[in-house]
């Protein structure tokens, strides 16, 4: 693992200060503490001795000085006590990101227009199953991605990059896009003509399509300027499952894997090139996006 890919791991990032400040505050609590009350009551015990002395020499003692003096002999230092502090914070965002829900923002437009660029969104971290973090193995099994999720998931070329696509082949399947239209165990996905989407950044327009994949219903977009074919596919594994032509292609999709697509079907790197993602490459599914500041009534649920 390279140094650029721990710096874009900011899960190992978090784990990483998660058990750094635990070992402070756990060597804080049960001996580092000690020690300072230790170190304090013998000083306070001299103190208190040297304080008699004067009294019994009829000098009278200084006895404000003592609380100072205590709360300075126990207060922890600084380095302590900010770990101490971050600690309890650092570990709950980890547990929330490493088995309950990772936030992700959509940097492209491949998912349009289901997924906008600037889209703040959620992650279900526990629906595949549950995972170690770093390492990403299941450990528990819980459920199985479906036709017609919205999957984030480690990009196979580089395990660096999160990718988000649909999930339009599971296990087993036959996966087929022949002129822009997808069929799935030699079942052709139902297609509803929509109007035109316009794509406001770019300035044009994109044929608009409801598709039923599964048991959701979700838009997506052609552009009928562009081929069907698939240029330049990788030489990906399990290449040999996947046969292209002028019309598209045919994938039979291995055990344990997946095959991705964008909604933006003209405009994404997905399976079509690279082929397909790995069980093990998953990390959620994406559900409900929190946040857009341009647009603010873009927050909800989303298929």
């Amino acid at each position: 693992m390279t140094l650029q890919d721990i710096l874009g791991n900011f899960s190992l990032i978090l784990f990483v200060l998660t058990i750094g400040t635990g070992v402070i505050w756990v060597l804080d609590r049960f001996y580092l503490s000690r020690k300072r009350e230790e170190k304090a009551e013998a000083v306070l015990a001299e103190f208190d001795a040297r304080n008699a002395r004067l009294a019994g020499e009829g000098v009278k003692p200084d006895d404000n000085g003592r609380a100072a003096l205590k709360a300075s002999l126990l207060r922890q230092p600084t380095w302590i006590e900010y770990s101490g502090s971050f600690f309890p914070v650092i570990a709950l965002v980890f547990f929330l990101r490493s088995f309950l829900y990772e936030p992700f923002k959509i940097p492209s437009t491949s998912m349009l227009p289901t997924l906008e660029v600037g889209d703040l969104i959620l992650v279900n971290k526990y629906e595949y199953g549950i995972r170690l973090p770093i390492i990403n193995k299941k450990i528990i099994e819980i459920g199985e991605p479906q036709r017609g999720d919205v999957m984030v998931f480690k990009y196979p070329e580089n395990l660096a990059l999160d990718y988000i696509k649909r999930v339009v082949g599971v296990p087993g399947d036959t996966v087929a896009y022949k002129n822009k239209k997808l069929i799935v165990n030699g079942t052709p996905v139902s297609y509803e003509p929509l109007r035109d989407y316009l794509d406001e950044e770019t300035l044009s327009y994109s044929r608009q399509f409801k598709e039923k994949l599964g048991e959701t219903d979700h838009r997506i977009l052609n552009n009928p300027r562009v081929p069907a074919y698939v240029p330049n596919p990788h030489d990906f594994p399990h290449r040999e499952n996947c046969t292209y032509d002028s019309e598209g292609f045919v994938c039979k999709v291995p055990a344990g894997q997946y095959f991705m697509m964008g909604d933006n079907r003209d405009n994404s790197l997905d399976s079509r090139y690279w082929g397909f993602v790995p069980d093990q490459n998953i990390v959620g599914r994406a559900f409900f996006i929190w946040l857009n500041l341009g647009d603010l009534g873009r927050i909800g649920r989303f298929q």
